[in-house]
């Protein structure tokens, strides 16, 4: 710990320094994120001044409980048990401070959801994924933006795709990478039998064009009349676009949006995420084991989670752990299994 302290002092120092550049100024970019790697290092000094702290007053009451006023000796005891308990949760704040984070996790996301196995009661499940998603999102005060869908005849989707925006969002999303699976009547069948569906879920870091590069050249963009609701320019006008990428055959759509150019540059935007993604999926492999030492591998063809409705319990496959009251999960209150699944991905980070 005192190893890993001193080199965040000398990060800090050095921060500090770059801050202090004329240069930095004109940077906006930059300046941002030197800003926000200043607050986590000066949320980590200040732990590790406490945790000090504690320790030195722990000492110094362990002096006063020996002594022979049981009236100050009690006080004592009572003291250091508050410190106590102060000292641990410091303490796993540091642990999670402290181990090597994804690059990724302070990014938005682009989620992409689509229906499975299970026909016209995978696309209503595939809906239930977005509102549970779109809820918890809520709760964070993150925003959600739609930027493709295709619906199934009943009210759910076939496919949905949208991105969220907000503070470490990827950091937590991550987890839901996979296939999803369903056991329910289905809500054409009431007094019918219980049926499974799936739908996978892709969870990808919104890039920026510096961080990735793609050629105009290796693009073959066609337009076309959109379908489905959307007013009177539906299928009046080319407003929607698909984009081919050659090199890697990777195709995305768009035609949620009001013109052909927020179609285009929405398209583009999941573009740069599927080919950063199939990038990071390329150098992990390179470094073999370091994918499977995480909490799953975050294929989509990995069956990741079940929702039992007739027994209403939730089960997450990757660490055999399961939980109830389902509907209030589906709802949004994703937290507690996601912070479990973050728990655990940080205590194999730390292992490694």
């Amino acid at each position: 710990m005192q190893n890993k302290f001193k080199e965040i002092k000398e990060e800090y120092a050095k921060l500090q320094a770059e801050l202090s550049q004329p240069e930095i100024a004109k940077n906006p970019q930059r300046l941002a994120e030197l800003g926000r790697r200043q607050s986590e290092l000066e949320e980590i000094i200040f732990s590790v001044t406490r945790l000090e702290k504690i320790e030195q007053e722990m000492q110094g009451n362990l002096e006063i409980m020996n002594s022979a006023d049981q009236e100050m000796s009690a006080l004592a005891i009572e003291e250091n048990v508050q410190l106590a308990k102060e000292k641990e949760s410091l303490t796993k704040q540091l642990e999670t401070a402290l181990t090597p984070q994804d690059p990724n996790d302070k990014k938005n996301v682009i989620v992409e959801i689509r229906a499975g196995a299970g026909g016209d009661e995978a696309g209503l499940f595939a809906g239930d994924l977005f509102r549970m998603y779109s809820h918890y999102a809520e709760s964070f005060g993150w925003k959600i933006h739609l930027i493709s869908s295709s619906t199934s005849g009943i009210g759910g989707y076939k496919e949905i795709i949208f991105s969220i925006t907000g503070q470490n969002v990827y950091g937590k999303m991550k987890f839901e990478s996979g296939v999803h699976r369903v056991q329910r009547v289905p809500e054409t069948e009431k007094m019918g039998r219980v049926h499974t569906s799936t739908a996978t879920v892709a969870v990808l870091p919104e890039v920026e064009d510096v961080e990735i590069e793609i050629k105009p050249e290796d693009l073959r963009i066609d337009t076309f009349a959109s379908s489905g609701p959307g007013g009177q320019s539906v299928n009046t006008t080319n407003s929607a676009v698909r984009i081919l990428h050659v090199p890697t055959n990777t195709i995305v759509s768009c035609q949620d949006q009001k013109s052909q150019l927020q179609n285009r540059e929405q398209a583009m935007k999941v573009l740069r995420a599927r080919l950063y993604s199939l990038r990071e999926e390329e150098e992990q492999k390179k470094r073999s084991e370091t994918r499977h030492n995480q909490i799953g591998t975050g294929d989509r063809s990995e069956k990741i989670r079940t929702y039992n409705f007739p027994q209403d319990r939730i089960t997450d496959h990757r660490i055999k752990q399961s939980w109830s009251n389902l509907e209030e999960i589906l709802n949004g209150d994703l937290a507690k299994i996601i912070e479990t699944l973050k728990e655990e991905a940080d205590k194999k980070a730390s292992a490694n």
